[in-house]
């Protein structure tokens, strides 16, 4: 008597390598070219694949940025709350609109009454339909706030920003209060480097972009003497050669992203810190009373 059949063909090759062979076969390969145990073994297994020419500096560069920022929180990449641009609801329009233009961006929190009171998020965009209609209620306007804890993980929250179609989000400590702001492209800064925005001049040899509001965004690894020419200056760089340098020493320690510097008559806000080095910091004239070295 012939066995049922089950109506589904047979799978070909199922049984060629019982689990035991597979296994080890699998045991056998890995004894001869062992993979990497640990994320920093498999960091320097992409360098090699990149001296080997297998892969391009660029995708090296992003592949590490996609591990390392599985380690990353929100706390890390955040703009801290006192370097917030932020938009006060009973503020004039005139006063809303120059702030907007001076600072460039395309969305802000605003507050009402404390800072520590974000109401909602304004599209710059949607701030210019009340030119055309005055008696627009700017509280319409407004956007829903996201808050994320400072804990909340960088690959978690890129996830969110997709799904949910936000493109910024309010970062608050374990006590509810505002810690400071994180972008997606803050996010997405790991992961592919410095998005430059396209109003951006660069002084390519030196590191040094004038920003729309007029101020400077310099590299943490400029050259002193390329601050000094830009600035009219005479820091001294005969212990250091980079601004980074300098600063982190002027300071005791790397200054940490959100942190301001004065040194030497000006101020050096951290915008952006990778791999323990500040990558971009914002310079400005140091305010009265804040001179430094």
């Amino acid at each position: 008597m012939s066995e049922p059949h089950s109506g589904r063909p047979p799978v070909r090759g199922a049984a060629k390598h019982p689990p035991e062979a597979r296994g080890l076969l699998v045991r056998m390969l890995e004894f001869l070219h062992p993979g990497p145990d640990s994320k920093t073994e498999l960091i320097e297994t992409l360098a090699d694949a990149e001296q080997r020419e297998l892969i391009e500096p660029e995708s090296r560069q992003m592949l590490e940025g996609v591990l390392r920022m599985a380690e990353l929180s929100a706390g890390d990449v955040m703009v801290a709350a006192p370097r917030m641009d932020l938009l006060d609801i009973d503020a004039p329009y005139d006063e809303l609109l120059g702030l907007v233009i001076d600072t460039g961006h395309s969305r802000f929190p605003v507050f009402e009454g404390s800072k520590d009171n974000i109401i909602g998020i304004l599209l710059a965009k949607d701030l210019l339909k009340m030119q055309r209609a005055p008696e627009l209620n700017l509280r319409a306007l407004l956007r829903p706030t996201v808050f994320v804890p400072e804990s909340k993980g960088l690959n978690e929250l890129l996830r969110d920003f997709r799904s949910n179609r936000n493109h910024l989000a309010i970062v608050i400590d374990e006590f509810g209060n505002t810690a400071g702001l994180i972008t997606i492209e803050d996010v997405l800064e790991e992961i592919v480097g410095e998005i430059e925005d396209e109003f951006d001049e660069k002084d390519g040899e030196s590191g040094l972009y004038t920003l729309a509001d007029g101020s400077l965004r310099v590299a943490g690894d400029a050259s002193i003497a390329a601050v000094n020419g830009a600035f009219g200056l005479s820091l001294p760089d005969t212990d250091f050669d980079t601004i980074g340098g300098l600063i982190a020493h002027e300071h005791g320690q790397v200054p940490r992203r959100g942190e301001s510097v004065p040194v030497g008559g000006l101020n050096f806000a951290v915008m952006l810190t990778r791999g323990g080095a500040v990558r971009w910091f914002k310079v400005t004239r140091a305010a009265d009373g804040e001179t430094g070295a």
